[in-house]
């Protein structure tokens, strides 16, 4: 199975705006959803108000935020989250004596997961009211940045999920194969240094999300994005779509295809986001491009 999907929705505004475009083209199977940023009610409302018109709704999930936006609990680490990918990595395995880290992250990651999911069930709700198709059923978790695969994160994750008793239909795992991006050299000056190096990190994290996933009875999953981040534009992505859909099928997998199609303009950036992705990211001209993608792309297995 296919799964053309976009991440950061309700990052920004103008983000949403875009991706629900998307959405109501039809043209994207799942989103993720930003559940600590300043404007997440105003973009929830966005989508209720869009979804009786939409052709079907998407799968939603929750994008667990440790990196960015507003701290949503009196965990100890003030009024926005800023915990950096390498901070989060080293605390993984050295944490200073007598802190409350692990258990900060772990009531903040409950409260991630309890707000959005609570606007994802209003979602469901209305489009059951306007008969608006979606083969959402459980709960969906991913996360800003793929942290989730670090140990000290995938932990707080999975004892919450145990502690509250939510049923699972779907937890990213962020591997993506290397093999397909190596069997086409004309492609290699589109990969950046650090995103090969968070390609390995991650796929080297990976095993334990596929082992949950076994356990659980969930699909095992590639992710398609990762090492073109910010370059997944429609001429790219139709010269490698073929051998991905291949390697996914020889191995059982379901693919994940990521897209980051919303570009957030410069005046919606407040201090809850990083000015350094700001600019390498959320505002750059590639997210257009990524959209343009979306819009193009013809899937034949996509569910609503």
């Amino acid at each position: 199975m296919i799964d053309i999907h976009a991440d950061d929705y309700a990052l920004t505004k103008n983000t949403s705006s875009d991706i629900l475009e998307c959405m109501q083209k039809g043209k994207l199977n799942s989103i993720s959803i930003v559940p600590n940023s300043a404007c997440f009610d105003e973009c929830m409302e966005m989508l209720y108000s869009a979804i009786p018109s939409l052709p079907f709704l998407p799968c939603m999930s929750v994008h667990i935020n440790l990196v960015e936006g507003l701290c949503l609990t009196d965990s100890g680490f003030g009024k926005y989250m800023d915990f950096s990918w390498g901070k989060l990595f080293l605390y993984s395995y050295i944490l200073p004596p007598r802190n409350n880290i692990r258990t900060g992250i772990r009531k903040e990651i409950s409260a991630q997961i309890k707000k959005c999911k609570s606007a994802i069930d209003k979602c469901l709700e209305i489009a059951a009211e306007n008969n608006v198709r979606c083969s959402q059923r459980n709960l969906r978790l991913d996360s800003h940045q793929h942290t989730h695969h670090l140990p000290i994160v995938w932990k707080s994750i999975t004892s919450v999920v145990r502690e509250e008793k939510y049923d699972i239909e779907y937890i990213r795992c962020s591997r993506e194969p290397l093999s397909v991006f190596l069997s086409d050299t004309g492609l290699f000056t589109s990969y950046r240094p650090v995103n090969a190096v968070k390609n390995m990190i991650l796929a080297m994290y990976s095993g334990k999300i596929d082992r949950y996933c076994q356990e659980k009875g969930l699909r095992k999953m590639y992710l398609w994005g990762l090492l073109m981040s910010g370059k997944m534009d429609h001429s790219r992505v139709s010269r490698l779509k073929g051998s991905m859909e291949k390697k996914a099928v020889a191995n059982g997998r379901d693919l994940e295809i990521l897209f980051h199609p919303g570009i957030a303009l410069s005046d919606e950036i407040g201090k809850e986001i990083n000015p350094e992705a700001a600019k390498e990211f959320y505002l750059s001209s590639n997210r257009t491009l990524e959209k343009d993608a979306v819009l193009r792309f013809q899937n034949r297995s996509g569910k609503g």
